[in-house]
């Protein structure tokens, strides 16, 4: 039985969480912490806490759980550079699984994305085009960085040089080397992602698109199983799935 504490319970992936957990007969939810609760106060209580809270809560979840020797899951997206330090900061003493996004498929997308880039080579323009619920706070999405990231290694580029966000006006002819990212909002869409390799006379595009929050639910609980038999160390969902 993995005990199970979940922050931002009261969001929409919160609730899904709690929801999917309880169709599980080896997990049991024994904390939901929101805003104005203490993580405290439940922490003895789990072996690992999954948190899809707000980017500024994170680092002291985070905190908090190395302190007590909990292992920790993080969904929640939008985190600036020094955000993301404090958090991955306590990996010597925690397993962390951090990760923009606990889809199946999504991180079967991250992989099919990697093995295009270095099949297709330089030739190809990158693009990619992400879309979400009118509701989400972030842009772009931590799925769609993600996959941004990925291209640029590949490549052995350094991102903050050649990501375009969009773009309008008399802007010239579109560098070789430039990684478009371009967000769309609206509706109550889950969640969009395609990459796009644009050639001369061909075009590969990869697209995974999301109907359920209970996929990313699901990939979270499956993380918070794998993570509390791990050692110390950072992680992502692809060390869940095996794939690296």
């Amino acid at each position: 039985m993995t005990k199970i504490i979940i922050t931002g319970s009261k969001g929409r992936m919160g609730q899904a969480l709690a929801a999917c957990a309880a169709h599980h007969s080896d997990l049991q939810i024994v904390g939901l912490i929101d805003q104005g609760d203490d993580l405290r106060s439940v922490l003895d209580r789990g072996e690992v806490v999954i948190d899809f809270s707000l980017h500024s809560a994170s680092p002291g979840i985070a905190a908090l759980c190395a302190a007590h020797r909990k292992a920790l899951v993080v969904g929640t997206t939008g985190h600036s550079d020094l955000e993301k330090s404090q958090i991955t900061g306590c990996q010597a003493r925690i397993p962390v699984v951090l990760s923009s996004n606990f889809s199946t498929g999504i991180n079967t997308l991250f992989w099919l994305t990697r093995k295009a880039a270095e099949i297709l080579g330089a030739g190809f323009d990158l693009e990619i085009v992400e879309m979400h619920h009118r509701l989400k706070r972030d842009a772009p999405s931590g799925t769609a960085r993600t996959l941004a990231e990925i291209l640029a290694e590949v490549r052995q580029q350094q991102l903050g040089q050649v990501l375009r966000h969009g773009r309008a006006g008399i802007v010239g002819e579109r560098p070789a080397e430039e990684i478009g990212l371009h967000s769309v909002r609206g509706g109550d869409v889950v969640g969009d992602h395609t990459v796009i390799f644009a050639g001369a006379g061909e075009r590969v595009e990869l697209t995974h698109k999301a109907s359920t929050r209970e996929t990313f639910a699901e990939g979270a609980l499956r993380a918070a199983v794998w993570a509390v038999k791990q050692p110390p160390g950072l992680y992502d969902m692809q060390h869940v799935l095996g794939l690296k």
